[in-house]
Formats: C-alpha cells, structure tokens, sequence
C-alpha cells in the first residue's frame, strides 16, 4: 500500500486541529477584510478558499457577500466544515494539485501557509498551474505563507505545548530547504508521532514559480497588511494576478 504523505496524515486527525486550537478568530477575520477591500472584490464574487481546514476564512469571506467554495484533502476537516454549510458557501474534499473541472472563480486564497508541503517542488508549480486554470481573466490569486527568512532565522528547536490534558513535545528542524517539525505526545495511554515538512520557499522563489502566469501586485508582512521586510516580517502575504 503507497504510504501517505504527512499532511494526509496528520491534518485528518483531531489531535492537529486541538494543537492549533489557539489561533486567533478576531485577526484573522480582520485579515480577510482588509484583503477583500485591498483586492476590490465585489459582493457576489466566486472565489476559492483553497486548502480551507474547517472552513474559518471561507465563513469569513461568505459573510462578506462571497460566493464560497472551500476545499481541503482532509475529509475529516470537509465534515466538520460542511456543518456550515448554507446558499453561498459550499465545501468539498480536493487535492490543490489538480484543478476543480466546471468551476470559474473571481479569486483563490490560499491562506495560513498552506503551501509547500509537498516532497518534489514541481507539486508547488502544479498547484499555482491548476489555479490558473481555475481562475477567470485577471483574477486574482492570495498566498499567505510563512517569512521563510525570518523562520531560519528564528527558529525555536524544542517547546512543549499543553492543550487540554495533552503534551505536546515539538522538535523543529532545518534539512534540505524545509522546517522539519515532528510532533511527539500520549493520549489515554496510547504514543503519537507525527511530522510536518514545510519548504522554506523565498519571495524570489514565489516570483520564480509565479512569473509564467502571474503578475505580484502586492507583497505584504503581516496580517495588518504592512509591507514586507526580509528580516523582520512575520509573514509573506502575496497578491497576484492572473495574466
């Protein structure tokens, strides 16, 4: 049987959503609205929220009069998000990689580093190709990823994390141009390992992979929306539009 790869894995269990259970709703809601309003996208807009988890920013964006497709490879976050699911905000399992056939959008998100997760880099060329594909003329694309200068630099090694009753031992790494996070704790007895593997991918290499059908209009640092610096931002926000 062909192994799954790690975010298949891991993201489809709960013991992820309970580890990252403390992100913060109100910024990222006022993240959302201030890319809508940056991008000028109209009320009724079709737009994807690609690699959508349980569905926070595609609830955000509906709210704001989107016309929402969220999609994610975990069934497990498709089920939970589906119980929101109402006119205007519809949610399915997908693979980024491919393209969604019969679908138009005025835009894509793909937001809190969902991006670069994948073993070979010409994965991350067939998900920015299939976005192409999905979008309509001049429609616009939104990569949130993390400041890959600025993790190297600060990367903390070892932590523990306490959500509820669990113990989370977090060990992080740098090997062959990823942040290699593996992620240790027991649950009523039972041993749990599991990894995370995200490539530090640069502005330049976004440039590189976005250059053929893209144009970067925006390049921001934080979810205020401030402009970007190499050492200091906590973020790479990009904002790009189809040629």
């Amino acid at each position: 049987m062909e192994k799954k790869e790690w975010f298949a894995s891991w993201f489809d269990t709960p013991f992820y959503h309970l580890l990252y259970n403390h992100r913060d709703e109100t910024e990222a809601q006022s993240f959302i609205h201030q890319l809508v309003h940056t991008m000028g996208l109209p009320q009724g807009s079709s737009v994807l929220d690609l690699a959508c988890g349980k569905g926070r920013h595609s609830r955000t964006l509906h709210s704001l009069g989107m016309d929402v497709l969220g999609t994610d490879l975990s069934p497990q976050s498709i089920s939970f998000a589906n119980e929101s699911s109402k006119k205007g905000l519809h949610f399915e399992v997908h693979d980024m990689r491919e393209p969604l056939t019969g679908h138009s959008f005025c835009a894509v998100f793909n937001l809190f580093t969902s991006f670069g997760y994948f073993d070979s880099p010409d994965d991350n060329l067939r998900v920015i190709k299939a976005v192409s594909e999905m979008l309509k003329p001049e429609g616009l694309f939104v990569i949130d990823f993390l400041n890959a200068e600025r993790v190297r630099d600060t990367l903390i090694h070892s932590e523990d994390i306490l959500r509820g009753e669990i113990t989370f031992k977090i060990r992080r790494d740098i090997s062959e141009g990823k942040v290699i996070k593996s992620i240790e704790f027991t649950d009523q007895g039972q041993q749990y390992q599991f990894q995370e593997q995200v490539q530090l991918l640069y502005l330049d290499d976004f440039k590189r992979l976005l250059k053929a059908d893209f144009n970067i209009l925006h390049t921001f640092g934080d979810y205020g929306l401030k402009a970007f610096h190499s050492s200091q931002s906590p973020r790479l926000i990009l904002i790009a539009q189809k040629k």
